[in-house]
C-alpha cells in the first residue's frame, strides 16, 4: 500500500477536463491518517475526492486540500444471505460488484460507470436507468459513518438521524467525509440482462414509448439523435431487467472490471466530435440498432459500455467536454423539445444524448432526481455558442420547476441555484450545524455560492 499518507501538489480537473485548479492532494491509507490530515484545517478548506469521475469541479478545491479517498477501500462485511454489505468510502463500485455478483446480488442503483467510489455515489446521490423503479443510490444506504470537521465520527441512519443523513446524501461532500457505508443490495438470479430494443421515429414517439413501458421494465433509457433534421429526437429505446436462469442457456461469467483497451494519450477525436460528421455517426448508430426483444446481454455492455475504453474522456482533446444534465416535471416535455431545437438551430453537436424518466425524488434536500424527464448531453469544447444556448435552456428549466445536476455542472449561473434548489436553505441549516467553521470547501460551492463561501 505504500506509505501511510501520500501528499503532493497537483492540478486537478473533473472527468470533462475543464477548469483545472491546483490543490494539495493527500492520500491517507488509514482512518487515523485521514483524521490527522483533516485536523490541519487549511485556510482554503478540504474536500474529499474519489476516482474523479464527476464531470465538473465538484471534487476540486483550488488553493486548498483534496483528500484522495481511494486508499481507504476495504470491504468490511458482506452478508450473502441478507444482501447487505459494509464498505469503506473509497471502495469502487467495480470492486463491490466483483465481490457480490457471483453470490447472486447486484447494485440497487448504478450510474453509467463502475469506476466510482461509494463515497462519491453517496455525495452525488447517483442515479441509473432504474430511477423510475428504485430511486437513487442514497435510498439504499441503510447506515453511514461521517467524519465531521471537528473530528467526530457520527453514525447516521435514515431513521435515527434523518436530518444529518439526508443532508449528507447528495450533499456534495460538504457536510463531512463519508468513512464507510452499509448498502442493501438487489437480489438477482443471474449475471445477465434481458434487453428489449426499439427504434423511435421522433421525440414524441420516444416520450410515448418510455411513458407506456417504463413501468414494465426495471431499466429504461433512450438514446436520442440530436442532429437529424426533421426527425429531431428520434431515438433508440433500450429497456430490460435481470434475466432468470431459465432465460439463459448458461449464465455469462461476471465481466472483467478493468477496461479492455486504453485510449492513447495522443488520440483526439475533437475535430470529428464538433463537426457535422456527428450527423453521419448518429445515422449509422440509428440504422445499426435493430428492434429486438429478449436479447441476453452481460452486465458490462448494458450498464457500462464506455468503461471498455480507459480514459475515453481524452478523445475530446485539450478542450475537454461538458456534460449538461437537467430534469423537468413530467408535464413539461416541451422543455426537452425546446432544448434540442436550440442546440440544433445553433449547430451545437451533442456527442451523446440520453433521455430517462425519473420517479419521485428522495428525502435529500440537494438530491438531483425528481419526478420528471431528465436529459443528459455531452458537448465537445470549445463550442463558442454553447454558453449562450445552455444559459437559455437553463431559464426554461428553472421556469418549469426543474433543475440542473450540480454534481456534473461546470457552468451554471449562480443566480439560478436558489430557484432550482428551493431546499438549499434547509440543507445549509444542517450543513452549518455539522461544519460551523466552513472547513469543507470546493470549487463548485464557491463558484455557485452554495455555502456562502467566496471564490
Amino acid at each position: 500500500m505504500g506509505s501511510e499518507t501520500e501528499s503532493a501538489r497537483r492540478l486537478l480537473t473533473g472527468w470533462g477536463r475543464t477548469a483545472p485548479s491546483a490543490a494539495e492532494v493527500i492520500r491517507p491509507a488509514t482512518t487515523e491518517a485521514l483524521v490527522s490530515a483533516l485536523s490541519r484545517r487549511p485556510a482554503r478548506g478540504v474536500i474529499a475526492r474519489g476516482l474523479g469521475r464527476s464531470y465538473g469541479d465538484v471534487a476540486q478545491n483550488g488553493g486548498g486540500t483534496v483528500l484522495d479517498m481511494t486508499g481507504l477501500d476495504a470491504i468490511h462485511a458482506f452478508d450473502p444471505d441478507q444482501g447487505t454489505i459494509t464498505v469503506a468510502a473509497g471502495c469502487s463500485l467495480a470492486a463491490l460488484l466483483d465481490r457480490v455478483v457471483a453470490a447472486g446480488w447486484f447494485l440497487p442503483v448504478t450510474p453509467g460507470t463502475r469506476f466510482v467510489t461509494v463515497g462519491g455515489a453517496i455525495a452525488c446521490d447517483v442515479h441509473g436507468k432504474n430511477h423510475h423503479r428504485d430511486g437513487s443510490f442514497g435510498e439504499h444506504v441503510t447506515a453511514l459513518t461521517l467524519l465531521t470537521a471537528s473530528g467526530d465520527m457520527l453514525d447516521l441512519t435514515p431513521e435515527g438521524t434523518p436530518d444529518e443523513f439526508w443532508a449528507t446524501v447528495g450533499g456534495l461532500g460538504l457536510t463531512g467525509i463519508v468513512i464507510s457505508a452499509t448498502i442493501q443490495l438487489l437480489r438477482v438470479d443471474s449475471s445477465a440482462i434481458r434487453v428489449d430494443t426499439e427504434r423511435t421515429a421522433d421525440l414524441a414517439e420516444t416520450f410515448a414509448k418510455l411513458r407506456a413501458s417504463d413501468d414494465t421494465y426495471r431499466y429504461s433509457v433512450a438514446w436520442l439523435d440530436c442532429a437529424a433534421a426533421g426527425r429531431l429526437g428520434r431515438g433508440i429505446a433500450i429497456q430490460g431487467d435481470h434475466a432468470t436462469r431459465d432465460e439463459v442457456d448458461s449464465v455469462p461469467p461476471v465481466p472483467g472490471l478493468k477496461p479492455r483497451i486504453s485510449s492513447p494519450r495522443w488520440l483526439s477525436l475533437a475535430p470529428i466530435l464538433r463537426s457535422p460528421a456527428i450527423s453521419i455517426l448518429n445515422e449509422v448508430h440509428f440504422r445499426r440498432a435493430r428492434t429486438a426483444a429478449g436479447q441476453i446481454e452481460a452486465i458490462e455492455p448494458f450498464f457500462y459500455p464506455l468503461d471498455a475504453v480507459g480514459d475515453w474522456n481524452r478523445m475530446y482533446g485539450r478542450g475537454g467536454f461538458l456534460q449538461y444534465q437537467f430534469v423537468v416535471p413530467l408535464d413539461r416535455e416541451d422543455v426537452v423539445h425546446t432544448a434540442l431545437e436550440l442546440l440544433h438551430r445553433e449547430r451545437i453537436r451533442s456527442t451523446l444524448a440520453v433521455l430517462k424518466r425519473f420517479g419521485p425524488g428522495s428525502r435529500a434536500p440537494l438530491s438531483f432526481p425528481m419526478l420528471g424527464w431528465t436529459l443528459a448531453l455531452d458537448i465537445a469544447l470549445p463550442a463558442p455558442r454553447a454558453a449562450r444556448v445552455l444559459a437559455a435552456i437553463d431559464e426554461h428549466v428553472a421556469e418549469s420547476g426543474g433543475r440542473v445536476y450540480l454534481a456534473k455542472d461546470s457552468r451554471l449561473r449562480q443566480e439560478l441555484v436558489d430557484v432550482m434548489n428551493p431546499r438549499l436553505p434547509e440543507w445549509n441549516t444542517v450543513r452549518r450545524r455539522l461544519d460551523p467553521d466552513g472547513v469543507f470547501q470546493q470549487d463548485l460551492a464557491r463558484r455557485l455560492g452554495l455555502t456562502g463561501a467566496s471564490p
